[in-house]
């Protein structure tokens, strides 16, 4: 008897066509409000980087309809270019949320996008939040089914998942019947692209605003009958064949069932996700143990390979290759104790006290390992050892405790940026998002 024919790309594409809003849990909906607002508060804090700008001339150069806001300027241009520029703008400082099934950053692939179209075509708050939710739903669907070995061929998930995960928000946001939605999905699927040899230059972020860019772009020409593959994730050549991937069909059980929005982790240190957990095992050693720094005779920090790719640059220069590198993180975090932006600069990345720190440290895979877990070794200088593990992954707030710390981190990213008194007016807007008649309130209240 022949096997049936996959139907992975169509049952993502029904689920993003006929799910309900209201069959969405409210606690789902919490979370994407938390979501946003440490979304928006990356992104204004990344609106001045010296990427945002090039872009930002680049689209003065195209030229455009003034459809969309470009978030911290009270500018408008094209939504495709709102959707590059912000999604840029979120991604530049490499202090957004990351989820585990997404294999990397999804609120920067789905919100920039949206809130773009949203703003564009007068959607709700509420319309923007249940687009987002199901394409956050989308990538981590994808996601899980990939799994590592996509990760580990080199991609970056983030912009290849992203590309189909802003498709399938974009597509809901606007309404687009199954046929259409499989459609989207292709369009998204073949643009699928990002390479993970670009980490610590200008060019990750511009990930995040290109699939950004492209989900709004597939969703759009998907409205007008624009075609593809009908089986872009599955197909022989598709999506899961050439870019590496399982394809497992066991990842679609959950579509409707769970929402992965309460599984976000959201960063409390402006580096790479993949620092993180060396960071708080080393930081617990310490404090746990009351070691000074001057007592540390080394550090062996052991992690897992897909960590050592993502955040092995041993000898950074800059302060965006700082994020991508554990030695400096952790020696950062122990000598400094401030791991936000300010830790990033040129000057403190070539501080003489740092350099010499970081030589007391070694980092190497541990083959037992997975995603972003760390294990960490301190010695002192009296023969003691110490040892400490974490999952960052695994060690997520609860909503409320998610929401007073990302609530403090945006007041500290936003306020100098917009002033205290909008910035907190719009704290209040965000955590109220569902009762917004049209986003376009939203972008104005920014601007104003």
């Amino acid at each position: 008897m022949q096997e049936k024919p996959s139907q992975f790309t169509r049952t993502i594409a029904g689920f993003v066509a006929a799910t309900d809003s209201a069959d969405i849990p409210q606690a789902a909906y919490e979370h994407a409000k938390v979501a946003f607002m440490d979304w928006f508060a990356v992104t204004m804090a990344g609106k001045d980087d010296p990427l945002v700008k090039k872009l930002m001339r680049y689209a003065e150069l195209m030229g455009g309809n003034d459809q969309a806001t470009i978030l911290g300027y009270g500018i408008k241009k094209t939504v495709s270019q709102a959707a590059l520029i912000n999604g840029s703008a979120s991604h530049a400082l490499d202090y957004d949320d990351t989820l585990r099934n997404f294999l990397g950053h999804p609120s920067v692939t789905l919100f920039p996008g949206l809130v773009a179209l949203a703003e564009w075509q007068e959607k709700s708050g509420s319309d923007l939040l249940s687009a987002y939710l199901i394409g956050l739903k989308v990538g981590a669907t994808v996601g899980a089914a990939a799994g590592l070995e996509h990760y580990k061929a080199g991609w970056h998930a983030t912009s290849t998942i992203g590309y189909l995960a802003s498709a399938g928000g974009c597509a809901r946001l606007l309404g687009l019947d199954e046929q259409q939605t499989v459609h989207c999905l292709g369009i998204a699927g073949t643009q699928a692209s990002g390479l993970k040899r670009v980490f610590g230059s200008m060019c990750k972020p511009f990930h995040a605003g290109r699939c950004s860019q492209g989900g709004v772009m597939a969703a759009l020409l998907a409205r007008e009958g624009f075609t593809s593959a009908e089986d872009i994730l599955e197909g022989a050549n598709g999506f899961f064949h050439v870019l590496k991937g399982s394809g497992n069909e066991k990842a679609l059980a959950s579509l409707g069932k769970s929402w992965e929005a309460e599984n976000l982790a959201q960063k409390y240190h402006a580096s790479c996700h993949a620092t993180h957990s060396a960071i708080e095992a080393a930081l617990e050693i310490v404090q746990k143990e009351r070691i000074e720094p001057g007592q540390i005779e080394c550090l062996k920090i052991r992690c897992s390979q897909v960590s050592l790719d993502a955040a092995g640059k041993l000898s950074p220069t800059t302060g965006l290759e700082a994020k991508f590198s554990i030695p400096y993180c952790v020696s950062n975090a122990i000598l400094r104790g401030t791991t936000g932006m300010q830790a990033f600069t040129e000057e403190k990345v070539n501080d003489p006290a740092i350099r010499e720190f970081m030589n007391r440290i070694t980092v190497s895979v541990d083959e037992s390992m997975e995603a972003l877990e760390a294990k960490v070794t301190l010695h002192t200088d009296n023969g003691n050892v110490y040892s400490g593990f974490s999952d960052i992954l695994e060690q997520i707030p609860d909503l409320e405790t998610k929401k007073a710390k990302i609530t403090d981190k945006y007041t500290d990213l936003c306020g100098p940026v917009l002033g205290d008194a909008k910035t907190k007016d719009l704290a209040e807007t965000i955590l109220s998002m569902e009762d917004l008649a049209n986003v376009r309130e939203f972008t104005e209240q920014i601007s104003c």
